[in-house]
């Protein structure tokens, strides 16, 4: 199983591996049970884990940076179900974080999705495109499905901001 393939589901809990999608939706298949069914997008939304971003004090930083943090730390998990004792957590493991734009509820979100992707023994990491020929680097392009309604500092919600289109001249013959 493979991080880009992984997705949260707006309104099931959990991981799930996008099995195929369809214009009306996805299969989809449960890391924890192993469950496997359709969730239809007219009902709910799929966000990637590859396209979420996490609010810092600088520079937004992909959920993958917040992953290995946690990985490289020596700091034992924390019951998710403390507020405090995650916020004191990701204060010591992610001290950039913007405590104020991401909430309690999302740092319970990384932790147990985390979990679930350690027992699951999942590689964590970003999927990049091969190099061409001219040696240029190609980066994938990170595409979310979520929902403009959700708050931004939702985890599942933020995305990237849409590149702005540049107007140029034309000729005149």
């Amino acid at each position: 199983m493979e991080y880009n393939k992984l997705v949260a589901v707006t309104g099931l809990s959990g991981l799930f591996e996008l099995v195929s999608s369809k214009a009306d939706g996805g299969i989809v298949k449960s890391l924890e049970d192993k469950s496997t069914k359709f969730v239809s997008n007219r009902v709910h939304q799929f966000s990637h884990l590859e396209s979420i971003e996490i609010f810092t004090t600088a520079d937004n930083v992909n959920l993958v940076d917040v992953f290995q943090a946690m990985k490289n730390s020596s700091e034992k998990l924390p019951n998710a179900n403390d507020n405090k004792e995650t916020k004191q957590y990701f204060e010591k493991v992610f001290p950039t974080m913007d405590f104020e734009r991401v909430y309690a509820s999302d740092m319970k979100k990384m932790i147990k999705w985390f979990d679930v992707l350690t027992k699951q023994g999942i590689d964590i990491k970003l999927s990049e495109l091969p190099s061409d020929d001219l040696g240029n680097d190609h980066h994938t392009e990170k595409k979310s499905t979520s929902s403009a309604k959700q708050p931004a500092a939702n985890v599942s919600a933020v995305k990237n901001a849409p590149a702005k289109k540049i107007n140029t001249p034309r000729k005149m013959a």
